[in-house]
């Protein structure tokens, strides 16, 4: 089936408003979050970067920190 086809059998307007499809957006985002403090670039830049707010990439920054 097309993408097309299945959006009409839900009824959904467009696949990426799902909520689904947005949570899957977020976890790619906040993975890449310890690459590009490897990289060097600060919270801020992070954050502007991927479009999430500096507590988002801080957490990320703190959990890379302390492991559990």
């Amino acid at each position: 089936m097309s993408r097309k086809e299945i959006e009409a059998m839900f009824g959904l307007s467009d696949s990426k408003q799902t909520w689904v499809y947005q949570e899957g957006r977020l976890e790619a985002k906040l993975e890449a979050v310890p690459k590009l403090l490897a990289l060097g670039l600060t919270v801020e830049q992070i954050a502007q970067a991927l479009d999430l707010d500096v507590a988002q990439v801080q957490q990320v920054e703190q959990q890379k920190r302390s492991p559990e």
